[in-house]
């Protein structure tokens, strides 16, 4: 130690005599082109563990959309890219695309059938959005399974118009056990997870001023989101909309009406008053989109699009739903990503194209905030955005899913739009990362229709190709058991490298995606 200090010492006394002071300059450590897996390999297990055990944590209170959690995960976001150094698109500062809600509340109605009145959740749940008013009829009219097809009706020629109209779950069968819509033993639409709309929708155009579904399965699950709080939905101006209502109804309600309805499935009226008094009420939420933005050095006006949703359930009956999975994985894949292209610009290999970090809200009422950007308020033009990379559930592994390998992702949308991403989603994958990309959900047929449920539908809708990230469902999923002591984090690091390799691919590739089966619009 005194050696060295004596040393030390010395040599500042012989700078201190020297006659001639040598200025001292800084010289920037020469950049050296790397590969891309040098900044892949930034993305690691360890920080997507430590990122997610606080944005999937309690103090986030579940991110309900517009509750205070919501705005813990927002500035969570914000500070991390202000920490990566990686601006707004906005604003200096401003990270957050201000997203206007509403939320229906439950409305006051008093509902008089055969001159009994009937409790709200107790025995019919309202669902969605109608305008105040009073309707009273003489005769209700029993549609059965309120089917209308070119082939088949369950309304035989009865006239609806004006009047209220029951309709049960299901569709019918004829003797052989095929069913009558399809005539195979698969069942269609009109009894599947879309046959309350299409039933509703059926009888509306038919004139209908009310329909009342009854489905005994999913009365229960009616009453607990009729007793949430009421839907959220976007702010946009009001339109003229015509009087009419949807209720679910128990069998209580239902078998007033027609005491049979279990059996029975033949259309007919039934002469029985009912009275109707439905007074709407709603308040404004206010909500917003995360948004960073990194500008591409060769193409900057070409936008390539990565995103994932930042809410969840919140808290319900004093339980957090963190939502580890459900997207809190998505979300901290997207910051570590973020992260890996911000070290690439540092070394000098930013990418060609710009990249859009999108953190959207509301998707868990209706991908509220992904329609935002899209239809009302793109920050950038549609016509400048190259493509649409969307995670949501990238963190575990599905039960149902029998393959051997758990290095595995769903990919759905891939093929829609572009056959182009979906070679070069292929051939990336064979190059940097080897997951089994598995299809099961992209098909045209999937029950579940994945494709329609997640934010990259608000883009494939406007012909921007897209490919969702999804690792399936589990006995978590929705619950508040979903946290982050459950996640894989070894899958949740190859998922994200892959997505930040065909991210890197798309931003710096020659020509941009080419569109070759673009939607078919209505005529």
């Amino acid at each position: 130690m005194k050696k060295i200090l004596f040393t030390v010492s010395v040599a500042t006394l012989l700078l201190g005599c020297s006659a001639t002071k040598t200025a001292t300059t800084t010289v920037e450590p020469v950049k050296v082109k790397k590969d891309v897996t040098a900044f892949g390999e930034t993305i690691t297990a360890a920080e997507l563990k430590e990122a997610l055990y606080t944005y999937a944590s309690d103090d986030f209170e579940g991110r309900e959309t517009g509750e205070p959690g919501q705005k813990k995960a927002v500035e969570y976001l914000k500070k991390h890219y202000v920490s990566l150094g990686i601006p707004s698109p906005i604003a200096e500062d401003d990270y957050f695309q201000e997203v206007p809600l509403t939320k229906q509340e439950a409305p006051e109605v008093t509902m008089l059938i055969n001159n009994k009145e009937f409790k709200a959740i107790d025995d019919y749940v309202p669902f969605g959005s109608a305008i105040d008013g009073v309707t009273k009829t003489e005769d209700i009219v029993y549609a059965g399974y309120g089917i209308v097809t070119d082939a088949f009706s369950s309304y035989g020629d009865i006239d609806v118009t004006g009047k209220v109209v029951l309709i049960k779950s299901g569709e019918p069968k004829k003797e052989d056990g095929n069913y009558v819509v399809s005539g195979s033993s698969e069942g269609s639409k009109w009894s599947n997870r879309q046959q309350y709309g299409a039933k509703q929708e059926a009888a509306f155009n038919k004139g209908a001023k009310a329909v009342l579904i009854y489905d005994e399965r999913v009365y229960p699950m009616a009453q607990r989101m009729g007793r949430s709080g009421g839907r959220i939905s976007l702010k946009e101006p009001k339109k003229e909309t015509p009087q009419r209502y949807f209720f679910f109804v128990n069998g209580t309600l239902a078998k007033t009406i027609m005491g049979a309805i279990d059996t029975d499935d033949k259309a007919q009226t039934i002469n029985m008053p009912f009275s109707l008094n439905y007074a709407s009420k709603s308040k404004d939420v206010a909500s917003e989109n995360v948004v960073a933005f990194l500008k591409g050095s060769e193409k900057p006006d070409e936008i390539l699009v990565i995103s994932a949703h930042l809410d969840h359930e919140g808290i319900k009956d004093g339980k957090v739903y963190n939502g580890a999975d459900d997207d809190g994985s998505g979300t901290v894949a997207l910051l570590e990503i973020a992260e890996a292209f911000k070290e690439a610009a540092k070394n000098g290999q930013g990418p060609k194209r710009s990249i859009l970090f999108l953190h959207v809200t509301g998707e868990e009422k209706g991908l509220l905030g992904s329609r935002y950007y899209t239809d009302m308020d793109p920050i950038f033009p549609l016509k400048n955005t190259v493509a649409n990379l969307n995670i949501d559930m990238i963190g575990r592994s599905d039960p149902k899913r029998k393959k051997e390998t758990k290095n595995y992702i769903y990919l759905i949308g891939s093929d829609k739009l572009s056959t182009e991403l979906h070679n070069l989603s292929e051939e990336v994958n064979k190059k940097y990362a080897n997951v089994d990309l598995d299809y099961t959900y992209n098909d045209e047929n999937d029950p579940n229709r994945f494709y329609y449920r997640s934010d990259h539908y608000n883009f494939a809708k406007n012909d921007i190709p897209v490919i969702f990230y999804f690792n399936g469902t589990h006995a978590d999923y929705h619950q508040p058991s979903d946290t982050p002591d459950k996640i894989e984090y070894d899958l949740l690091e190859n998922r994200t490298r892959l997505v930040f390799y065909t991210a890197w691919e798309i931003a710096n590739r020659e020509t941009r995606i080419v569109v070759d089966k673009p939607t078919k619009k209505a005529e």
